[in-house]
């Protein structure tokens, strides 16, 4: 078809869609599918042709395009003009909620949403990092343990350490394997070895070895439960865990404001701090056969190539957005920031987002 009458209809779904149609009265496929559009907008069946009841939704037609205006009428409009710009704002980012915070002194240099609940992927690792690494400051044996890689450790789905069911390391170089290559499996498998022994010590109880825990699966529970436990302790009253590797999860939240707070105690154990440190990592496993396979972990965190960062934890899954938890210094030597961003667009913009945020952090100290 072609004429007036479809000149007429592409103006009216210009009009009522903002189609984006060239008026020239040909209906083509851009026009049919413009058509399927508006009944789909105003839940009609999506036939792609203009019936009785589509005519009906339309209303009057367009006949005509609005004339342009005399020379004299386009010339006298004044158009609106945005404030001046701000050059001591903070810069625009991509990411849905982000915060600075003076490592120091634990004060808000700048923030945006920073108490939205929202998911947070990888970034748990930091918690569960946080309570292992609590623990060893107290009983610094339990990083020199030996741990065997589960079934269901080694099934997890998502980024991965690569030990595999059966196979052995120490705890101390899972660590790496947790926080380097983000392996949601050492996540796993750290909080069966782990959850029990933190629930007894909360109960006051005392457990020497690894092999007097409960279940697998119960000592996993138990340490979801230390999370929130240790996540309330500090203040983090924005948060919810639910796992302990980031994996989506409605009712697995916190916000950027207390993902700050957990860096910063988080950044009080030299351990952590070492792991979080490091670029890359070797290490090997034992096989249950007596095999030994060598394993390469590099940090996702790519700030780590430039001057002045100190590392801590990313984070990226449909739901949460590409996600960070980031430290770093100043060329001046003042103190350590601490930059969250939440929701970033897109891994690459992330890092464009935290590094305009360090810069502005910085200046305003």
């Amino acid at each position: 078809a072609s004429g007036p009458l479809v000149e007429s209809l592409q103006r009216t779904l210009n009009a009522r869609i903002e189609a984006g149609l060239g008026v020239d009265g040909d209906f083509g496929s851009a026009t049919e599918a413009a058509v399927k559009k508006f009944q789909w907008t105003n839940k009609l069946p999506e036939t792609g042709m203009v019936d009785s009841a589509t005519w009906l939704a339309l209303g009057t037609l367009i006949e005509e395009d609005e004339p342009v205006p005399a020379p004299e009428v386009v010339n006298s409009i004044e158009l609106p003009i945005a404030p001046a710009l701000d050059v001591d704002a903070p810069p625009e980012v991509t990411a849905t909620a982000w915060t600075s915070v003076d490592m120091a002194t634990g004060g808000v240099l700048g923030e945006v949403g920073s108490h939205q609940r929202l998911p947070i992927a990888s970034t748990t690792k930091v918690m569960t990092a946080y309570l292992v690494f609590e623990l060893a400051h107290s009983q610094p044996a339990i990083l020199d343990e030996m741990l065997t890689f589960s079934e269901r450790a080694d099934n997890t789905l998502g980024s991965t350490s690569g030990v595999r069911a059966g196979e052995t390391l120490s705890v101390r170089e899972l660590m790496y394997g947790l926080l380097l290559p983000s392996g949601n499996d050492a996540a796993v498998a750290l909080a069966e070895h782990f959850g029990t022994r933190l629930q007894l010590a909360t109960a006051g109880s005392v457990q020497d070895t690894a092999d007097e825990a409960a279940s697998a699966s119960v000592s996993y529970e138990h340490f979801v439960a230390a999370m929130n436990r240790r996540a309330a302790e500090l203040g983090m009253d924005d948060s919810h865990f639910t796992n302990p590797h980031g994996l989506p999860d409605d009712e697995h939240l916190s916000s950027a404001a207390d993902l700050a707070i957990l860096a910063r105690a988080a950044w009080e154990l030299p351990q952590l701090r070492k792991v979080v440190r490091t670029r890359v990592r070797g290490a090997q496993v034992l096989g249950a056969e007596g095999y030994t396979r060598n394993l390469r972990w590099e940090n996702t965190n790519r700030l780590l190539g430039q001057a002045g960062f100190s590392g801590m934890k990313t984070g990226t899954t449909n739901a949460a957005g590409a996600c960070l938890i980031a430290v770093g210094k100043p060329a001046d030597g003042a103190s350590e920031v601490i930059v969250v961003v939440l929701g970033s667009a897109s891994s690459a913009a992330r890092y464009v987002d935290a590094r305009n945020l360090f810069a502005w952090s910085w200046r305003q100290r």
